[in-house]
């Protein structure tokens, strides 16, 4: 059996149907369904069984088996970069992935885990290798976190533990997330409102929309996920990125000339953001390379449009 945590939200999802391509759905979904939205994201997936989260983390701290593991994708997090509540981001993203790390040393089960760039808070490096870190709010603190503490434990590991630091993951799938679904998401919307799409003015040093990320499609996130179970060299922590960072105009752009309409406005940078604002990622993936990942990453031209195309099938 293979478990997905965080397995009705975006990338989860994306990871379950790449399974079932693969021919697996001996799949243990587990996810909170609050937002019952989600539901969506794996309606037409095959899969063995579905937990409520807390149901499925009062299970793991009473030892339960759910047979045979080859391994857990644990997707499952609060990813509001917004949230203060820092004894439940502690909790969500700390503890439980502690819990489960406890769970799947005991079953020699790999256990592959969502960590984040995020945890690069205003750094210009982008290097795993990089100790002096210092996040830029809870949510990249919480991530950086675990990273340590595994680190911590790697001389005594009884499986593999990989985690994989996303970049700025965008791609079907994420419409339930609202004001944290990726750029394309709200840059599309805002063309069908009005036809203008909203990107931020110049600061940091850089002019009009040029601040960049690195937009990594969904389809290659999984692909790393895939990578790292296969994997036996998979181990430690790596970057999920392309390797390039792209602007915002790049993106406005892409999505400009999916829809054939609309036009950029640039607004006023907002102050209160200057302190706790990452104007460049960009991922070194020196790492995942030397490791042996060799796939080819979508570009936003090829990644932006099969995303676009995608939303405009699924329903509201």
């Amino acid at each position: 059996m293979l478990i997905v945590t965080g397995g009705a939200g975006f990338i989860g999802s994306n990871l379950v149907h790449a399974l079932n391509r693969l021919g697996r759905d001996d799949i243990l979904v587990v996810d909170d369904l609050t937002d019952g939205r989600k539901f969506r994201n794996i309606a037409t997936a095959r899969i063995a069984d579905y937990l409520d989260r807390d149901d499925f983390r009062d299970r793991i701290a009473r030892g339960t088996e759910f047979g045979p593991v080859e391994a857990v994708f644990h997707q499952g997090a609060c990813t509001d970069t917004t949230e203060w509540d820092g004894r439940y981001m502690l909790d969500t993203n700390f503890e439980v992935s502690k819990e489960l790390f406890g769970w799947c040393q005991e079953r020699a089960a790999p256990l592959i885990y969502a960590s984040s760039a995020a945890v690069y808070g205003g750094s210009s490096e982008f290097s795993e290798a990089i100790e002096s870190l210092e996040p830029l709010n809870v949510y990249g603190w919480s991530k950086l976190l675990f990273d340590r503490w595994v680190a911590q434990r790697r001389q005594d590991l009884q499986a593999r533990v990989v985690g994989l630091r996303y970049f700025n993951v965008y791609g079907p799938g994420e419409a339930h997330k609202n004001r944290m679904a990726s750029v394309v998401h709200h840059f599309s919307s805002q063309i069908e409102t009005d036809g203008v799409v909203r990107v931020f003015s110049g600061s940091h040093g850089y002019g009009n929309g040029e601040h960049r990320r690195d937009f990594v499609f969904v389809g290659d996130a999984v692909k790393v996920n895939l990578w790292a179970w296969e994997s036996d060299r998979a181990s430690g922590v790596y970057n999920v990125g392309t390797g390039g960072g792209r602007s915002f105009n790049d993106m406005a752009r892409a999505v400009i000339d999916f829809h054939g309409r609309g036009e950029i406005a640039y607004i006023p940078f907002p102050a209160d953001l200057a302190r706790a604002y990452q104007p460049v990622t960009e991922a070194d993936i020196g790492r995942l390379r030397g490791d042996g990942y060799t796939e080819d990453f979508v570009s936003i031209e090829e990644g932006v449009p099969e995303t676009l195309a995608s939303n405009a099938q699924t329903p509201a």
